[in-house]
């Protein structure tokens, strides 16, 4: 091997590297969000419950979560909606979506866990259009 090639090799090694390094920066880079949530609302407080199983309760409804970057989406009515998010300590912040403004919730303890025999909600993009509400 020469010079050039073992250059290039290192190279394209360092590369890989990096990439490597990025992405796994960019995935331990998005904060943990399980958690029980409390939002004082003009109804009163108003609890939801994030899992790290992708489900996430408010009330008696269950509905399927992610994250990417600093968006959280939510799948409601068969579709993601995407709401811009920030987490300083124990509060977090939604904002966009279908929020007419900005609205803080408190991490007040751990997530409880999601109830024996209730499914995680399917996932969007893996619903056949039109098959919602048959």
């Amino acid at each position: 091997m020469n010079l050039r090639n073992t250059v290039r090799t290192a190279t394209l090694a360092g590369a890989i590297s990096l990439l490597a390094l990025g992405s796994a920066a960019a995935q331990a880079s998005l904060p943990d969000l399980s958690g029980t949530w409390q939002a004082d609302t003009p109804d009163g407080p108003q609890t939801i419950v994030v899992r790290a199983d992708s489900s996430a309760s408010f009330g008696e409804e269950i509905i399927r979560w992610r994250a990417a970057a600093d968006t959280v989406y939510l799948a409601l009515g068969g579709e993601w909606i995407g709401y811009s998010f920030t987490l300083r300590g124990r509060t977090l912040t939604l904002s966009g979506g279908d929020l007419e403004e900005p609205i803080e919730l408190r991490r007040v303890g751990p997530p409880s866990p999601r109830p024996e025999g209730v499914p995680v909600p399917p996932n969007p993009d893996s619903i056949p259009p039109g098959s919602i509400g048959r």
